[in-house]
């Protein structure tokens, strides 16, 4: 799993004109799931992103998590964050997982998250077509590959 990480003050998705998913303060989880991802892959992503401390405390430092704030998720399916660049000008999404494979890991990643964190997990819809808006806090961005876990 790939997740793009953003710290956001509020952030939405709309789907056909309809807001499907909104929070406040939270973080944004750009979610691109591979063929090879497994149960383990998403315990550890949830946790990680429950304990992440990237909010500022009183004195500014990133030292609280979203738990400690009170915050809330907005998961977004993103097939993309497998795009394969190295030949040629089109992307190869060869590695991201069939939706046959993948729409049952979104779904349990949404679950896991919010048992694990306590916390509000909002959605998009797997495959739709989605118009993402944000407010970016700091700006905050991560990316976390738990294939690649430094």
């Amino acid at each position: 799993m790939k997740v793009v990480i953003q710290r956001t003050t509020e952030a939405s998705v709309t789907i056909e004109h309809k807001i499907t998913g909104q929070i406040g303060n939270g973080l944004m989880i750009l979610l691109g799931i591979a063929a090879d991802d497994t149960d383990d892959d998403i315990e550890w992503l949830c946790r990680k992103l429950t304990n992440l401390r990237i909010f500022s405390d009183e004195e500014g430092l990133m030292n609280l998590s979203i738990q400690d704030i009170k915050g809330e998720f907005l998961v977004v399916s993103q097939f993309t964050l497998h795009a394969k660049t190295k030949k040629g000008n089109r992307p190869s999404f060869i590695h991201a997982a069939k939706p046959d494979i993948a729409i049952p890991i979104y779904e349990k990643f949404k679950k896991v998250l919010a048992i694990v964190s306590g916390c509000k997990v909002e959605s998009g819809e797997f495959g739709a077509d989605m118009k993402v808006s944000l407010v970016n806090d700091g700006p905050v961005t991560i990316t976390i590959d738990t294939k690649n876990k430094e």
